[in-house]
């Protein structure tokens, strides 16, 4: 039961619950993009305390991770790394959504991309 759970393990059971999610919605996106996508939106959304104990996780085994969470991970920047780097943040994220019209035209960075697709 949950309320034997130490309030760590609670949040750490959220977060691999959520990184489970963005998976499993880039998985209907094409085989090419998918752990881009997952990649992106964490690093996009996921405040860094978020990040590093995601990496913790994933440094003692990943436990309940799905293979594309793993996958994408390689691309997530870590909160220690500069910033900028990592996929869908500084530059990449500046030019906006590929095919769209970037932030300077309207586009919204809250808007999940897919890496690849043409709006």
């Amino acid at each position: 039961m949950s309320h034997d759970k130490s309030p760590e393990q609670l949040v750490l059971d959220k977060l691999v619950r959520m990184a489970n999610q963005i998976a499993t919605f880039f998985m209907s996106q094409p085989e090419n993009v998918r752990a881009e996508g997952v990649a992106t939106h964490i690093n996009k959304f996921w405040a860094p305390r978020m990040r590093r104990q995601f990496f913790e996780h994933l440094d003692k085994g990943g436990e309940g991770l799905l293979p594309l969470v793993i996958e994408a991970s390689t691309l997530i920047r870590r909160p220690e790394a500069k910033v900028g780097s990592g996929i869908g943040v500084g530059e990449d994220a500046k030019e906006g959504a590929p095919g769209g019209k970037d932030p300077g035209a309207g586009e919204s960075l809250s808007e999940p991309s897919i890496p690849g697709s043409a709006a």
